[in-house]
């Protein structure tokens, strides 16, 4: 017969609440007292009942990441990067659900009896009414990835979108490139807006004409940006370079460049937004934006367990920053600064 709470406070000379306060590291014990207990239930080879223990404590040991959507919109690496940065934080006795917000009724059926928290990915403002149910129902949330203003009272975590378009640009236009094209991501998504504006704002800050035909829609996925590459170069006047609001799409303009007899960059230069762990391995390597969605997620999951052990969790918004990734896709065509 397995060994139980209280065998260990029996033996530990505790209360069974003492106990099992001190298995879950809580701070109303005291260091020598915990690693006394923990000592004698390995000893035992105590092995917890997750299903009985969350009864008692009135708990479910789901974590929620949620996604806007997992339909459309949602790259393959871009949903890795947040799993992986959950789960490196993630500790028993929690288990990870990973959904989509578009799987919810509305309004959203969720409870506190569903999630012990929330981690939300989000990616557009339609997450608004989530976060607000979430909010209603005492759910500890994290919101990554997009700003949601002071008011809502939740942790906020992101990385300037905005600054990592603009610097690339600007670097696009320190090459020597005055005819810069932009391939947008998914229509309403917060990313492809700051991505845009932050290509606007580098154009005008060099006093480069914004074309309205070097602008065309994405969605960002591969075909989008083979579409969207297509079109670009109908132009009578093609660009010299494009800026892919994400590297999937880069992929898809690259593809149209070489069906179009273009080599990249000696015609015709590429630049992405993300950093996903194939760009450098593109020929020619993929100069792009690293956004740190790895480290979002894993940041935004620590912070989310001292809310739900320790009851603590201070409503802020935590830019994480981008980074400029140099590599071979975007000819200098004169030296740059």
């Amino acid at each position: 017969m397995s060994a139980t709470i209280k065998d260990i406070a029996k033996l530990a000379n505790v209360s069974h609440t003492t106990v099992s306060r001190a298995l879950n590291d809580s701070p109303l014990i005291n260091q020598a007292t915990k690693e006394r207990i923990k000592e004698i239930a390995r000893q035992l080879n105590y092995t917890p009942n997750v299903n009985a223990k969350s009864l008692v404590l009135d708990r479910s040991y789901n974590i929620g990441l949620f996604f806007s959507t997992l339909k459309s919109g949602t790259s393959s690496t871009f949903f890795h990067e947040a799993v992986k940065g959950v789960h490196r934080a993630l500790k028993p006795p929690y288990h990870l659900v990973v959904k989509g917000i578009d799987d919810y009724g509305d309004p959203p059926a969720i409870t506190r009896k569903d999630f012990d928290g929330v981690i939300l990915m989000s990616q557009s403002r339609d997450d608004h009414k989530f976060i607000q149910v979430l909010l209603d129902q005492g759910i500890p949330t994290v919101v990554l990835n997009r700003p949601i203003g002071n008011n809502a009272k939740v942790l906020n975590i992101l990385s300037d979108d905005y600054k990592g378009a603009y610097t690339i640009v600007k670097y696009l236009i320190e090459c020597g490139h005055r005819h810069i094209a932009l391939i947008e991501g998914k229509s309403g998504f917060y990313s492809t807006e700051q991505r845009k504006a932050g290509y606007e704002e580098a154009l005008r800050s060099h006093q480069i004409p914004i074309r309205e035909e070097l602008c065309v829609a994405g969605s960002y996925d591969t075909e989008s940006g083979y579409l969207a590459m297509k079109q670009l170069l109908k132009l009578t006047d093609q660009p010299t370079a494009v800026f892919c609001s994400n590297d999937d799409m880069a992929v898809g303009a690259m593809k149209a460049c070489t069906e179009a007899g273009l080599r990249v960059p000696q015609h015709i230069s590429l630049a992405g937004f993300d950093d996903n762990h194939f760009s450098g391995y593109l020929t020619p390597g993929l100069c792009t934006v690293k956004r740190p969605i790895e480290q979002i997620a894993n940041v935004g999951t620590i912070r989310l367990f001292e809310a739900i052990e320790y009851k603590r969790l201070r409503p802020e918004t935590i830019y994480l920053d981008t980074e400029l990734i140099i590599r071979d896709s975007i000819a200098h065509l004169h030296p740059c600064h």
